[in-house]
């Protein structure tokens, strides 16, 4: 029995759909990965990716069910939201790992709304989520490093 895929102007789309997703989520993990943080350039396409194919078998070409989409998307919200969870760390000094948490969520909504055909919106959020990273990064050093004000009352 012969495996033959349809590469039908759907299966098409869905593929670029896909790689779509994995390509905008690389920025936000090479950067993690350049900062040398545990999650970084495969962990953030990936769920890029997955998100936009669950949500893609969700609705198979001709068979659009909200209630199935919306069944799906609680179900990434509670996984991505599980990843993110292993991202954080808490230590000695402090909690560790919040942004990296905040932004494997976002990936997995990049990835959902390549899947949807909102290419303005993934965009938008993986260049913010990088914008974020990059350039608050030194900001938050700066308040971290400064003593506390706060006096007892």
């Amino acid at each position: 029995m012969a495996f033959a895929i349809d590469w039908n102007n759907e299966t098409l789309h869905e593929a670029m759909k896909l790689c779509a997703a994995y390509v905008l989520a690389l920025p936000v993990g090479w950067h993690r990965e350049k900062e040398e943080h545990a999650v970084g350039i495969r962990t953030f396409p990936l769920v890029a990716m997955a998100s936009c194919a669950y949500i893609l078998m969700a609705n198979p070409p001709g068979h659009f069910s909200i209630d199935a989409q919306s069944r799906v998307i609680q179900g990434l919200l509670a996984g991505i939201g599980f990843i993110g969870a292993g991202a954080i760390l808490k230590g000695e000094g402090g909690v560790h790992g919040t942004a990296t948490a905040a932004s494997i969520f976002n990936t997995g909504v990049v990835g959902a709304a390549v899947a949807t055909d909102r290419y303005w919106l993934a965009v938008l959020l993986s260049g913010l989520n990088l914008l974020t990273l990059r350039t608050l990064a030194p900001l938050k050093q700066k308040l971290d490093d400064q003593p506390s004000s706060s006096q007892p009352k």
